[in-house]
């Protein structure tokens, strides 16, 4: 099946699984009053990461896609930010926050190699 191609793609699964993810951690570790505000920053910077995968996997061209997977990268870095702030803030421990740094770390890893692959073609 070509339409849909997204969904056989790794890195999408696996930002899938992280956002999943990413959404628990907020729920679970930020207080009430952050869950509408940085929480649902982080989250809806999450849900970016996925979204721009599948919205560039049906552009016509393969730069196309590779600017849609740096649209993924840079929410990825807005993650990031979240991420240092809800530590600085104390809502998560050093181990929460490190454990998802080396994930978004892996995340952006696959998508610079999946966009290089893309130009290189």
């Amino acid at each position: 099946m070509k339409k849909f191609r997204f969904r056989k793609f790794q890195v999408y699964k696996d930002a899938l699984v992280f956002r999943k993810d990413v959404r628990k951690m907020v729920f679970d570790y930020f207080p009430k009053e952050e869950h509408f505000i940085l929480g649902d920053q982080t989250i809806r910077a999450a849900t970016s990461v996925v979204l721009n995968i599948a919205e560039g996997a049906d552009r016509s061209t393969d730069k196309d896609f590779a600017n849609f997977l740096n649209k993924s990268h840079t929410s990825l870095n807005e993650i990031v930010s979240c991420l240092d702030v809800a530590y600085m803030e104390k809502y998560i421990s050093r181990e929460v926050h490190t454990v998802f740094l080396v994930r978004a770390e892996k995340l952006a890893n696959q998508l610079t190699a999946f966009r290089k692959a893309l130009l290189e073609k």
